[in-house]
């Protein structure tokens, strides 16, 4: 018996698609603004939209020297970044 068929019944696997995308900055605030600059134009073209194949995009802006899950676009009073995803939900 395979993982995709359990008991007859067949289960989806839940993959992930993870884009990469280099956000070339000197300070936290200026890769934030470039981030939301990007996921701006990524969500009004219509040809980018993705409405119709999920509900919502999780993300986060991670640095290469910060090895751990860290998201720099929430940080709080004390610096200390966030390690959940930032959402985007779709709405029609």
């Amino acid at each position: 018996m395979t993982n995709s068929n359990i008991q007859g019944k067949i289960r989806i696997m839940p993959y992930r698609l993870h884009i990469d995308i280099p956000v070339e900055a000197c300070t936290v605030e200026e890769a934030q603004e470039k981030t939301k600059q990007i996921l701006s134009e990524l969500c009004i073209h219509e040809s980018m939209r993705l409405s119709h194949l999920t509900e919502e995009v999780n993300f986060r802006l991670g640095h290469d020297d910060d090895r751990q899950r860290s998201n720099y676009l929430e940080i709080d009073p004390r610096g200390h970044c966030s390690s959940k995803k930032t959402k985007i939900r779709f709405v029609e």
